[in-house]
């Protein structure tokens, strides 16, 4: 049974949510100033914890740099305040208060004439300290960290001057920013810039993650994102989502639980799954190496890997565990026919995986399986095909579970009539899941998976190593041979692909810890998925 913590780790909700949430906590008679305190308590004391972060990340840092220490007596111990009208400028101020008490010079941006009334005592109490409070940004002193309290979660319109023209500002000191639970600035639900935004180093989720921080264009505001979790009843959590579809982080034990270990300790291979990858071209064999590979790694019982008949030498040598099917091609090198092993048909597989490296010309394949009832993963020319075909349409008449695997520019040509992915991709997975009758995994910083019930898990974190030719198929091949082994033993779909793509990302993490970003191809990827499990 999974933990309060762990459940916590993965609910995700939308701005509305959380105001609901809250309300049920204040409520059953929470009161709103020790909230604030409880917060921003574990707000401050976590600022003194976290180590000093270079601005520069090449190794070179200016000798003129300032952060902040960790206590007063070590040096670079100058805070400024940045507070909003609201409660979130009321965190801010309790923050400012509690690291005055530990020694701290603290200095206030106060910009608004109107406070909320807590936060208005807040900040008299804060003048009473002592502590000098600024309205104007021409009037500010140097500091080695300011505090965003600006706004909140729950803002929608459009930042104006003389605030906007502020942040800006701001933004360009060479001074780390740590938000108070969204850079201000930032829709708490799309992560689109209002305007203008506050770029932070660092920023506290408080009380449940946000639907921003799994955002793509949220990325480069938010710095490096932390939970404060300050103990929200799950009761209130479960009594706001009800049956709502979720949107869930996919987190390290949930994927691991996922996996197919361990074995039972009497098996064989057949057990395991067999699955047919059909993939590659005499243009790009390579799409075929790295599709096996990725395959490979997933612990898949039988592999068959179906290529143009010049090719098959080439993938024996790299993969020699696998049954390897030559196939007639056509003159341009893709394969023409699946000429599978004799007493051998599609419904002989557990999972079959089509698309890395085909070209187009391999359409006759991608016809005759989707027209099978095997489990399905299209990807590359496969989904290519497919909306050509016209993918809603052809989904639709389909009999097995079929998952695609589009990046942005896929996705737009498989589902032109559904929301822009750009602008919102937790809503545009969800719409192309539902139309389709599909599970789809949205490639991206933050790759998001949805299902025809409208769930949604999303990848908390990545690297933009992955951002490799040749990546997206290892996935193609992991999650491949892992709905190849999920078919045998009746996982949900959806977890599996879920599990399968934070696999990929953890890979890339580790390989672009240890190489650099710049040394993360997408053989060396393939090398890196069975670190994951073993470290």
């Amino acid at each position: 049974m999974q933990n309060r913590q762990e459940k916590i780790s993965q609910v995700v909700v939308t701005a509305g949510q959380m105001h609901d949430i809250e309300e049920r906590i204040f409520a059953a008679g929470m009161p709103v100033v020790a909230l604030m305190e409880k917060v921003a308590g574990l707000i401050a004391r976590r600022i003194q914890e976290i180590p000093p972060t270079p601005l520069k990340k090449w190794g070179y840092i200016p000798s003129n740099t300032p952060f902040l220490r960790g206590s007063p007596q070590a040096g670079g111990s100058r805070v400024g305040i940045l507070v909003g009208p609201g409660h979130n400028g009321g965190d801010a101020l309790v923050v400012a208060r509690e690291l005055h008490f530990r020694g701290y010079e603290i200095w206030i941006y106060s910009p608004f004439s109107k406070l909320k009334e807590l936060t208005s005592q807040h900040l008299q109490y804060a003048q009473n300290l002592g502590i000098p409070i600024y309205q104007t940004i021409e009037q500010l002193p140097n500091s080695d960290l300011l505090i965003d309290g600006l706004f909140g979660y729950g803002l929608e319109r459009n930042l104006t001057d003389p605030i906007a023209s502020a942040i800006n500002q701001l933004n360009e000191l060479s001074v780390p920013i740590y938000s108070i639970d969204l850079p201000s600035g930032l829709h708490t639900d799309t992560g689109e810039v209002l305007g203008t935004a506050i770029r932070a180093t660092h920023t506290f989720c408080l009380g449940i993650w946000k639907l921003a921080f799994l955002q793509d264009q949220a990325l480069e505001y938010l710095g490096k994102a932390e939970l404060i979790d300050f103990d929200i009843p799950l009761a209130d959590v479960e009594a706001v989502l009800k049956d709502t579809p979720r949107i869930k982080r996919i987190t390290p034990a949930t994927a691991l639980a996922t996996l197919p270990l361990p074995r039972p300790a009497v098996t064989h291979k057949y057990k395991q799954g067999h699955l047919l990858l059909i993939c590659g071209s005499r243009r790009y064999a390579g799409g075929a190496i790295l599709t096996g590979l990725g395959a490979r790694a997933s612990g898949v019982g039988m592999l068959s890997i179906a290529v143009p008949e010049s090719l098959k030498p080439l993938l024996v040598s790299h993969l020699p565990e696998a049954l390897i099917v030559g196939c007639r091609e056509t003159e341009t090198g893709a394969i023409a026919q699946l000429q599978l092993p004799e007493k051998t048909d599609l419904s002989s597989f557990n999972a079959i995986a089509c698309g890395p490296g085909l070209t187009q010309d391999a359409t006759p394949i991608v016809q005759e399986v989707i027209n099978s009832n095997r489990p399905l993963l299209l990807d590359a020319d496969g989904l290519n095909i497919l909306a050509q075909m016209g993918a809603i349409a052809t989904l639709k008449k389909r009999q097995g579970v079929t998952v695609l695997t589009p990046h942005a520019g896929e996705f737009e040509r498989l589902f032109p009539d559904v929301a822009d992915a750009k602008h919102d991709r937790v809503k545009a997975v969800r719409q192309a899941a539902a139309q389709g009758g599909v599970v789809v995994l949205l490639k991206g910083a933050r790759t998001a998976i949805a299902n025809p019930e409208g769930a949604v898990w999303i990848v908390p974190e990545s690297t933009p190593a992955l951002a490799r030719g040749g990546s997206g198929d290892v996935l193609t091949g992991l999650l491949g041979g892992l709905l190849a082994q999920a078919a045998t033993k009746q996982i949900p779909i959806e977890d599996i692909v879920a599990t399968a793509a934070w696999w990929h990302s953890q890979a890339g993490i580790l390989a672009a810890q240890e190489r650099t970003e710049l040394g993360l191809d997408a053989f060396t990827l393939t090398q890196y998925l069975i670190k994951v499990l073993s470290n």
